[in-house]
């Protein structure tokens, strides 16, 4: 293979995969980690990748420490977030099953999709979701309580953490501020991944619901891998590369 042909090989891999290694690349294409990192400068120079330490990422995955406030985040994409809300109805349990509801602006558009006629058991840790849940008469809605974050009105914490490792739902929708494959989901703050991850624990089926501007970007802590996803429901921006990823991985995906 020559050069120019490893490196527009290299350069799908990573739009498809969001990050790339050095060592599996000389693997892969049997060549020596310096030919690889000659490459990867040749690819960084033309602005295809970013170089970081062991490999390269693509120029659009951020790591965010911080994130935008509740309010700011209800507005953001409400059209692609409501249209997910609707698909992710699919995946609601007849009455009489229960359903887990991350906090979110996307899963709170799914609970506000909800069929009010649906007897269920629901779950969450989110106050404005709990809020709504309350308002619909055939469902029973356990709050789960801990340490309130502002930013996201979600309860944290050891406790929180704990009452999710004694509950088995039929469902969660898990809400993600992040989503690559070498990170896999991700959030910038550990006590919430810590709650993410509890509720991942707590049910039998995971659905992800995360508009397209989720995907190849990467965020603190992460919470989950690919592997533990059963189902993502997304938005028409979502990269055919990167679906093509996810369903090679098993994953079913959801165009809303």
């Amino acid at each position: 293979m020559y050069a120019e042909e490893r490196q527009q090989a290299i350069a799908n891999e990573v739009r498809a995969r969001g990050r790339v290694g050095v060592a599996d690349l000389a693997v892969r294409f049997e060549v020596t980690g310096e030919t690889v990192r000659r490459d990867l400068s040749v690819l960084a120079r033309q602005g295809v990748v970013h170089r970081v330490h062991g490999g390269a990422v693509r120029p659009d995955v951020a790591a965010v420490v911080d994130e935008p406030d509740l309010a700011q985040r209800e507005q953001s994409r409400l059209q692609e977030k409501t249209a997910i809300g609707a698909a992710a109805q699919a995946f609601v349990p007849p009455s009489g099953g229960s359903v887990l509801f991350d906090a979110g602006t996307t899963t709170l558009r799914a609970a506000l999709a909800l069929p009010a006629d649906r007897e269920l058991v629901t779950v969450t840790n989110a106050v404005p979701l709990a809020a709504y849940l309350a308002t619909l008469p055939k469902c029973e809605v356990a709050l789960i309580g801990g340490r309130i974050r502002g930013k996201t009105g979600a309860a944290v914490g050891a406790d929180t953490v704990a009452a999710f490792g004694r509950l088995r739902v039929s469902v969660a929708f898990i809400g993600t501020n992040g989503l690559s494959v070498a990170h896999g989901l991700s959030t910038p703050d550990p006590d919430e991944a810590a709650a993410k991850q509890a509720m991942i624990g707590a049910a039998n089926r995971v659905v992800v619901l995360a508009d397209s501007s989720k995907f190849n970007r990467e965020d603190l802590v992460s919470f989950g891998g690919l592997d533990d996803v059963d189902v993502i429901v997304t938005d028409r921006g979502l990269d055919d590369a990167f679906q093509t990823v996810l369903s090679d991985l098993d994953i079913e995906v959801v165009i809303a």
